[in-house]
């Protein structure tokens, strides 16, 4: 399989987990390509048997194309890992590099990778990796836009796109964060939010569907 639509089933699984129906334009945001390259690779691992999709329905992965999809994601995210951990590669800058790791490695040394890691439950984007979750799933984070006013959480995950990872470290808020919900702006549908130490943030509409929490 080449790394394109490797690339392709791996964004799909984490979509899986977004509260958000899976579509083209999703795909297309979180990959930045283009709406027709993602109707042609979609057609293409459609007719290879990973998934399911038309073009007014949910795209849902087939077994076959989850247990392609969850490997490559346990991949992914355990070089995430390494590349943050052990060689300081900032966190909006590992997943170009993770990419080029995770197609050219084998079981035996995943599993030798996972070894030296020591198991890691969570990449550095907050993703649970899969084998390692302790029980838990991605399935158990909310969208921070989901989250009523005057609720207190804690960041957990970020959708692992570019452009918005660079607008989320100008926030100067983390993941392990905790914040209030203040309240979500009716002209805009922007979120305000309070940290710990008292300051107050907005968040845009679009980012806050990239944020994922738990209740605290």
């Amino acid at each position: 399989m080449s790394p394109n639509k490797e690339n392709y089933l791996k964004t799909i699984y984490e979509l899986n987990y977004d509260f958000t129906k899976i579509t083209n334009k999703r795909i297309s945001e979180i990959m930045n390509v283009s709406a027709p390259s993602v109707t042609e690779m979609l057609n293409a691992l459609s007719s290879e048997g990973y998934l399911t999709h038309s073009p007014y329905n949910k795209i849902v992965l087939t077994p076959k194309g989850n247990k392609v999809s969850e490997k490559l994601v346990r991949t992914h995210r355990l070089w995430e890992v390494f590349l943050n951990k052990c060689l300081k590669y900032p966190v909006d800058n590992v997943h170009h590099n993770a990419d080029a790791l995770e197609h050219s490695s084998d079981d035996d040394l995943i599993d030798h990778l996972n070894d030296f890691l020591d198991h890691p439950q969570r990449c550095p984007h907050g993703g649970i990796i899969p084998g390692n979750g302790q029980g838990e799933t991605d399935a158990d984070d909310k969208l921070l836009s989901m989250i009523s006013d005057g609720s207190r959480v804690q960041i957990v995950r970020v959708s692992d796109n570019y452009d918005f990872l660079q607008y989320f470290g100008s926030l100067n808020i983390e993941i392990d964060d905790i914040i209030e919900v203040i309240k979500h702006e009716k002209f805009d549908n922007s979120l305000v939010v309070r940290k710990e130490d008292g300051t107050n943030i907005t968040i845009g509409a679009k980012a806050i569907d990239y944020i994922f929490v738990e209740n605290r």
